[in-house]
């Protein structure tokens, strides 16, 4: 059996859909292009691989080799729908527990750290799966910035960090809380403190899950991935495994619709970090 043989193909439910409203009478139509014949009828098009599906495209996936991994459906694209019966769905940037699920299946950890508990997800993941888990959060006056409320706790497998992406939701008006951070920079600063402290009471063979997005401000995007990734190496870790991109189903942005002409993001990414050797 040769390689191509031991594939399996996935499909995936991707968050795009085309243009429902289109509007024209002879001289006009609805888009940010110039109006000619050919530019019509331009989004009525889709490109080789996608496949109409109602208000939604159906995308092919990359055919996934067969590995020995415990969760075979666990690639480096997460698409899972939904966000399963985890955390609070009315909590604004509650993330899916499917990807914390799916992560979990695979390392395998004994003992889990979550220090941005949020409305706990990560935790109700754990309770799902019969896994002693520490969570806490700001909201209960514990700052994961805070090196003494680690000073206690060490032997972590799995830690989950998901943080606020800088000002993009402002939880609440604790200065403390990194959706508050004035600049960037201190951003920044407050993400080392907290990978510095997740590090210290990490197992040695332990991992840490960092799911962040990104924003952007007067048309400048932040690169919040790239800039934690560069903080996470500053502070002595590493990529344990590659990028997973999570597919943003059910985005607030998503369900709006624009006039301006822009290129919409439609993931987070997870980056999966170890103690750099």
């Amino acid at each position: 059996m040769n390689e191509s043989d031991k594939t399996t193909q996935a499909e995936s439910r991707v968050a795009f859909r085309p243009s429902q409203k289109r509007e024209r009478d002879g001289q006009r139509c609805r888009q940010t292009w110039p109006c000619d014949e050919r530019s019509r009828d331009i989004d009525t098009k889709l490109p080789p691989g996608y496949q109409r599906d109602g208000e939604h495209v159906l995308v092919r996936m990359p055919a996934t080799p067969q590995t020995a991994s415990p969760v075979p459906h666990l690639t480096s694209l997460h698409a899972s729908d939904g966000h399963g019966p985890y955390g609070k769905a009315a909590f604004r940037g509650n993330c899916s527990g499917l990807l914390i699920r799916d992560l979990l299946l695979y390392f395998r950890p004994k003992l889990v750290l979550d220090p941005m508990s949020g409305s706990g997800t990560c935790r109700d993941v754990c309770q799902e799966l019969e896994l002693p888990c520490v969570s806490f959060d700001l909201a209960q006056g514990l700052d994961a910035c805070d090196e003494a409320n680690y000073q206690r706790l060490a032997g972590y497998d799995f830690i989950w960090i998901h943080p606020p992406y800088w000002k993009l939701i402002e939880y609440g008006h604790d200065p403390r809380c990194l959706s508050q951070a004035p600049t960037l920079d201190d951003y920044l600063q407050r993400m080392r403190q907290v990978l510095r402290n997740c590090k210290s009471v990490l197992s040695p063979n332990g991992r840490i899950a960092l799911l962040i997005g990104d924003g952007r401000e007067r048309g400048e995007y932040w690169g919040l991935p790239f800039r934690t990734l560069q903080a996470a190496e500053s502070e002595g870790l590493w990529l344990a495994a590659p990028e997973i991109i999570r597919f943003g189903h059910g985005s607030t942005s998503s369900r709006k619709e624009y006039t301006s002409s822009f290129i919409p993001l439609l993931h987070d990414v997870c980056w999966v970090l170890k103690a750099a050797d």
